[in-house]
């Protein structure tokens, strides 16, 4: 158990209630510990905490344009790769039609996230339809295939050597953000027993960098039944119940979707902006020390972001302080806008982690500057 150093002290100006009525002409950094879990102190600055004037190394907030990313395979095995570290592994997978064989990833849960695009997945378990906005978390080595409705961009998020979970919802309950029955699960229906058949099928498997191709002379996904609760499951952001408080901005981990042991996965849903007089209207400037976090921006207009679109990843790694541009800052002074339509997918990683040579092929070197104020 850790023994946490935990009773707050203060010193100078500062406010009450973290987030709330600051100080005249200060701006709030959090300073925590554990991804928004841990102790933490508030710092109260005279300047912005991101006004940088000039930013060297390669340790930098980085951002990728994946919308531009023109390839498409016809196997997850060669989408664009963009971080991993030793307990996680990010793509980006541009792809259309019916995939023409089996994938198999013995290197842990898959999560699939649809960014575009619909169709149908099939696997071991059974059929699921698929459509814009849905994750699909696939358990290691389920065996699988899509037939996809024209073009489609996914997002693979693996979860190397380890399985997903559900977040504990602690005082809100189980049913909170999104009830567990709202989960869909694989069908033995009419579309997966019509696509059995005697001929030739081929399963790719991955272990590490390694693949290796098994061939039936059937389809081995002949399953005709099953029970039990090691399965994939499907549910799509439009499903989710975002926690809110009008009188007090909640920090990214209310928002967590699927947890693995070294990091986790977020979804930021449209909902009300804080309607709170004194209440913070924008995410708070923070230092996150020990987790690095990758956003990708699915739909709408980020609030707390400039010159982000859909497609786009952004990474701020450890450490330095990071939170929303200028102008966002100021629209949310005004309280210019009453609520969010904005859709993300938030990794936050315990490892540091590598960026991988496809998302420095697509990436705005631009970003780091992207908080100076504009004259």
């Amino acid at each position: 158990m850790k023994n946490w150093i935990s009773f707050p002290r203060s010193s100078g100006k500062h406010s009450r209630q973290a987030h709330c009525d600051l100080p005249k002409d200060t701006f709030e950094r959090e300073f925590g510990r554990e991804g928004f879990f841990g102790p933490v102190t508030h710092l109260y600055h005279a300047h912005p905490p991101t006004g940088w004037v000039k930013w060297e190394g390669e340790l930098r907030p980085r951002a990728f344009d994946f919308s531009k990313e023109k390839r498409a395979t016809s196997t997850p095995w060669s989408a664009a790769s963009v971080m991993h570290n030793h307990a996680m592994r990010f793509r980006v997978w541009k792809t259309s039609g019916k995939m023409d064989h089996l994938v198999c990833n013995a290197d842990g849960d898959e999560l699939l996230f649809v960014h575009a695009g619909s169709g149908e997945l099939f696997c071991d378990f059974g059929h699921l339809s698929f459509r814009e906005g849905d994750y699909i978390m696939l358990p290691r080595c389920t065996r699988w295939r899509v037939e996809c409705s024209g073009k489609a961009v996914f997002l693979l998020i693996e979860a190397t050597n380890d399985g997903y979970r559900l977040p504990d919802k602690g005082l809100v309950g189980p049913n909170a953000i999104f009830d567990p029955a709202m989960l869909d699960v694989p069908q033995i229906d009419a579309a997966y027993k019509d696509q059995q058949s005697e001929k030739p099928w081929s399963i790719v498997m991955k272990r590490g960098e390694k693949f290796s191709t098994q061939t039936y002379p059937f389809n081995p996904l002949d399953v005709v039944g099953w029970k039990g609760d090691n399965v994939p499951v499907r549910i799509n952001w439009r499903d989710i119940r975002p926690l809110m408080s009008h009188r007090y901005h909640l920090p990214p981990s209310a928002h967590t979707t699927f947890l693995a042991n070294r990091f986790v996965v977020c979804t930021f849903c449209p909902r009300p902006i804080e309607s709170d007089p004194g209440a913070l209207k924008v995410p708070f400037y923070h230092s996150n020390n020990d987790y690095d976090e990758i956003i990708f921006y699915h739909m709408g207009e980020f609030f707390s972001r400039d010159n982000i679109h859909p497609g786009m990843v952004t990474y701020h790694p450890v450490g330095f302080p990071h939170g929303p541009h200028p102008k966002a800052f100021k629209t949310g002074e005004k309280f210019a806008r009453k609520e969010t339509d904005e859709v993300a997918v938030m990794i936050d990683t315990r490892d540091a982690v590598i960026i991988d040579k496809d998302a420095t092929a697509a990436e705005w070197k631009g970003y780091v500057d992207s908080w100076k104020e504009k004259k």
